[in-house]
């Protein structure tokens, strides 16, 4: 009787866990977007379609790396790894965007879709400097580190190189065209910090830059600008004279010109140009600071007013 009873419950037990197990693989699956107790190569596939589709990020990435660690020489498994990549990117996780593209790179170097890795790269890399705020509010993003910058070009550059007629080149020109004038602009931002600071070597050295690597940049009047006012605070006469004669002959409305034609050495006065109130006063009672090299408006169209006239030389 006792032996009955005892193997009665004990089948009890095990009819009870293989429902919680059933039920824990079926809410799984319901989690995944998986039909109840479908998990093969296409099931994962269909249902990361689906996910991606409705923007299912995270979903999405969960089932592309369920597939290729169960399948790994699937039929879907190099293009689940070619989405995750996207899927990553989708979700703002740029690093592991990249990561997921130079392993596919590593993988199929020969692949028909390989430049599409690439571009990836380089798109992953220029929103890489893009936080929360920066996705919703208009930032000045010359102003940021150009560290995401610098890489988002050297990956965009790696795809132009290798693959000039890929469907994405166009779309990554124009993005390297928009990464240049951005790092352009930030060594002027930067010489015009090291004019607050008196540093008016650095800041030389800085326009000289952009003049010699950022030919054709909307950057280069400020660039040029920057070099005729730290060579006159230098007293650096041939130098001086060299960089205003080329800025007056290319660029001659720029603001720093005043109307009769001559530079306007005050335009930016630095540090030194603020009065005895504002520095023992810590600029308490004279709060403006001296103004930037910044033509923006004038020579870049993307900050351009829409009723801002064209400079004649553009």
């Amino acid at each position: 009787m006792w032996s009955c009873n005892r193997q009665a419950w004990k089948t009890l037990l095990l009819a009870i866990l293989a429902v919680l197990v059933a039920s824990c693989a079926s809410t799984d699956e319901e989690e995944e977007g998986l039909p109840s107790g479908n998990r093969t190569e296409q099931a994962f596939y269909e249902a990361a379609q689906r996910q991606l589709k409705s923007s299912q990020w995270e979903l999405a990435i969960k089932n592309l790396r369920a597939l290729e660690d169960n399948f790994p020489f699937g039929n879907y498994a190099e293009q689940a790894q070619l989405e995750l990549i996207y899927a990553y990117y989708r979700d703002y996780q740029n690093d592991a965007a990249i990561s997921a593209a130079d392993r596919f790179i590593r993988l199929h170097p020969q692949h028909r879709n390989v430049d599409y890795a690439y571009y990836m790269k380089g798109l992953a890399s220029f929103t890489e400097g893009s936080g929360l705020f920066e996705r919703f509010l208009p930032t000045d993003m010359t102003r940021r580190d150009p560290g995401s910058a610098r890489e988002s070009f050297a990956y965009f550059s790696q795809l132009m190189a290798r693959y000039p007629d890929s469907r994405y080149a166009p779309d990554a020109q124009k993005r390297m065209i928009h990464l240049r004038n951005l790092l352009a602009r930030y060594e002027i931002h930067v010489a015009n910090y090291y004019f607050k600071r008196n540093a008016y070597l650095a800041a030389a050295n800085r326009g000289r830059y952009v003049v010699e690597n950022f030919q054709q940049t909307p950057a280069v009047p400020d660039a040029l600008a920057v070099m005729v006012q730290s060579y006159h605070l230098l007293e650096m006469p041939q130098l001086e004279s060299t960089s205003l004669a080329v800025l007056r002959t290319n660029y001659p409305h720029h603001p720093a010109f005043r109307d009769d034609g001559t530079f306007n050495y005050k335009y930016y006065a630095g540090a030194s140009g603020r009065s005895f109130i504002h520095r023992i006063t810590l600029g308490l009672f004279e709060k403006s600071d001296p103004r930037g090299f910044d033509s923006r408006e004038l020579y870049n169209a993307e900050y351009r007013p829409e009723e801002a006239p064209l400079p004649p030389e553009l």
